[in-house]
């Protein structure tokens, strides 16, 4: 497929030892043997690197020392001849070197173009080139292992492996509806009809079920620290996060706004959210902090709740210990070297099978029980990222849940005796349903809309 060439940054912008310009497209050799003084870059071996110097057409004088990788397509990521020029760090100097690129008659690539390629000259299909971003915005190492597996095409070869039973399914029930007259052609197709189409709804059904940790890994737990001001929720923030991003005073409602970050727990990504004490105050920073927590309240994943052991439970505590009952909620009882003033066993009571961890947090007692319980909420104590296929990609898992219907649907239609004919149009739209995930039966403009969102230069 001729293309133009197209260039870009491929590295973050700033200060740094070496930066990258990539180029792709058929004439990436070429622009670069242009400006490379050096070896012949048309005449190099390919997988090569060379050390040189840019110059630059319009002054002639040297604008960089650099190093050029050559890569001949089409063993390269995009399946083009792909160079990659390494200059030195910094803003002016990779700047310029973009600028004379695209002098020379190379276009700037748009958002993940360089993906989209390699996505439209088969080296890659959706799914893989999806798992590109989710392997550069992966905050732990079981997020990035997930990430690395489905860029490897583990997701792409069970779906197909589905598609497939499907498809050879369609062509028995085929050959039973041109040729009516054998019976037992009939009574074979509507027996494996049944037997595949309910393998593969326990499959898909297999695989949604790992969506909500999938989930996880990919986005993080919207984890909310909540309680009365000055019962610790900053000073747990801190223990967990290992530095001091929340102020911690003995001053009550300190934190006046929501703060957040993320936590690697036991390789689960927490997206902390430090909020305001929830309280009636007349403070109107305060307060409009106080309704922000309330909101997090509602959106967060896992609650954190903290209580003083210094501390009465109050009415307060009660109430809302009672509106967060239904919620994945982990009870804090913290400052355990204070004076017993709390009911713990009241506590207990109130969490209704809720786990109840006491801290000290000053002295840094008590995290490793409460992330072993963050660990114990979500995964039972068990992840698995080696062997499990997960699928954490909000487009897979609405896919996946349409092909589910479609399959269920096929399946009740079968159980009520309905023609084979018209059962294989919730089949095939299965097959077509899957063919979304790996880009075999996707729009143009969702793929457009897809790569849109990934950096320059990937």
């Amino acid at each position: 497929m001729e293309t133009d060439t197209i260039t870009a940054i491929s590295t973050p912008m700033g200060e740094g030892a070496i930066a990258i310009v990539r180029l792709s497209g058929p004439d990436a050799v070429t622009i670069a043997a242009d400006l490379f003084k050096g070896k012949d870059l048309n005449q190099v071996d390919s997988h090569t690197m060379h050390y040189g110097k840019i110059i630059d057409p319009e002054t002639d004088e040297v604008a960089e020392e650099v190093m050029v990788s050559v890569m001949r397509a089409p063993k390269t990521f995009t399946r083009e001849d792909i160079v990659e020029i390494n200059c030195h760090g910094g803003l002016v100097s990779v700047n310029r070197l973009l600028e004379i690129v695209l002098a020379t008659g190379a276009r700037l690539a748009e958002p993940g173009e360089f993906t989209k390629r390699a996505f439209l000259n088969g080296r890659i299909d959706l799914s893989q080139a999806e798992a590109v971003m989710d392997l550069i915005r992966a905050k732990t190492d079981r997020a990035m292992d997930v990430a690395l597996k489905q860029m490897d095409g583990r997701l792409s070869k069970l779906i197909q492996e589905l598609r497939q039973k499907l498809l050879e399914t369609l062509a028995h029930v085929e050959v039973n509806i041109d040729y009516p007259e054998y019976d037992d052609v009939e009574e074979m197709s509507h027996e494996m009809m049944e037997e595949k189409t309910k393998e593969v709804l326990d499959e898909v059904s297999r695989i949604l079920e790992t969506a909500k940790q999938g989930k996880i890994l990919r986005e993080g737990l919207g984890t909310a620290i909540i309680g009365r001001p000055n019962v610790g929720k900053s000073s747990l923030m801190n223990a967990l996060v290992h530095e001091n991003k929340a102020i911690v005073t003995e001053i009550p409602g300190t934190t006046r706004d929501v703060i957040e970050e993320y936590v690697n727990v036991r390789g689960v990504p927490l997206r902390l959210v430090d909020t305001a004490g929830i309280r009636e105050t007349e403070d109107i920073v305060e307060r409009i902090g106080v309704e922000r927590s309330r909101q997090v309240l509602k959106e967060a994943d896992l609650i954190l709740f903290v209580l003083n052991y210094g501390d009465e439970l109050n009415e307060e505590d009660e109430k809302l210990i009672d509106a967060i009952r239904d919620m994945n909620v982990i009870i804090i009882v913290n400052k355990m070297d204070l004076d017993h003033k709390l009911d713990i066993d009241r506590v207990k009571e109130l969490a209704s099978g809720h786990p109840v961890i006491t801290t000290a947090l000053i002295h840094e007692e008590g995290i490793d029980q409460l992330e072993k319980a963050i660990g114990d909420t979500f995964f039972e104590g068990d992840l698995d990222a080696g062997d499990m296929t997960y699928v954490s990609n909000v487009r897979h898992v609405q896919l996946l849940k349409q092909a589910k219907q479609a399959l269920e649907d096929a399946q009740n239609g079968m159980e009520m005796g309905v023609p084979l004919d018209v059962v294989q149009i919730d089949v095939t739209r299965t097959w077509e349903i899957l063919g979304e995930i790996v880009g075999d039966t996707v729009h143009e403009s969702l793929i457009d809309q897809l790569f849109s969102q990934f950096c320059l230069g990937k």
